[in-house]
């Protein structure tokens, strides 16, 4: 990995007008406050990495950008920013539209250093627990599955079993480099309206 990835210029010029001084703010921002991030692409948007880890990651769509930390349920900063937000599904700082859509550049610098901490620290994405009727949709799967319209979509009206038999496979992984190879097939087999076992089932 890069410290600059020309994957993300290329991610930042194909981006609409609006966005792209949004999502060159974000990134200065985090290099300026986290010298040691690299950058990569995952699951078809931004990741800003830590010590190996996820930090934060960044998105562009047709009318709108988002942001989020991985770590943000761990993250009092976050509670505290997000709490007159209108929150979605894709990160908790809500749509952004405008760079004075996002919170003060103190207050994204302070939430840096609180998700640095908290890597430091060694803490790690609590995985979901699964509910009575239906399991749960780990945040991290359901952010890159809305990464990619098509395929979630497909996931959102897919039958119970459907959908357990991919997160029971992607939550059950070992290890985050495991779970992430999990997930880029995960995401190209149900954008293709396949099941988890499509190659054994009778044609």
């Amino acid at each position: 990995m890069e410290k600059y990835s020309p994957k993300i210029d290329s991610y930042i010029e194909q981006s609409q007008d609006f966005a792209k001084p949004i999502l060159n703010y974000i990134r200065e921002t985090v290099h300026e406050c986290c010298p040691d991030a690299e950058e990569t692409m995952k699951w078809s948007f931004p990741h800003f990495i830590y010590k190996g880890k996820n930090l934060c990651a960044m998105a562009s769509f047709k009318q709108h950008c988002t942001f989020g930390f991985w770590l943000e349920k761990e993250m009092k900063t976050i509670q505290e920013i997000t709490q007159n937000i209108e929150k979605n599904a894709m990160f908790s700082l809500g749509k952004i539209t405008r760079t004075e859509d996002l919170p003060s550049k103190s207050q994204l610098k302070k939430a840096i250093k609180e998700a640095m901490e908290l890597t430091d620290m060694g803490v790690t994405m609590k995985k979901a627990a699964p509910s009575k009727t239906e399991i749960e949709i780990p945040d991290y799967f359901q952010s890159a599955l809305k990464a990619q319209p098509k395929a979630w979509d497909v996931f959102e009206k897919a039958s119970p079993s459907f959908r357990k038999e991919y997160i029971t496979w992607i939550v059950d992984a070992k290890t985050e480099a495991t779970r992430n190879k999990r997930m880029e097939q995960a995401l190209e087999w149900i954008g293709e309206g396949k099941g988890r076992n499509w190659k054994y089932e009778r044609k």
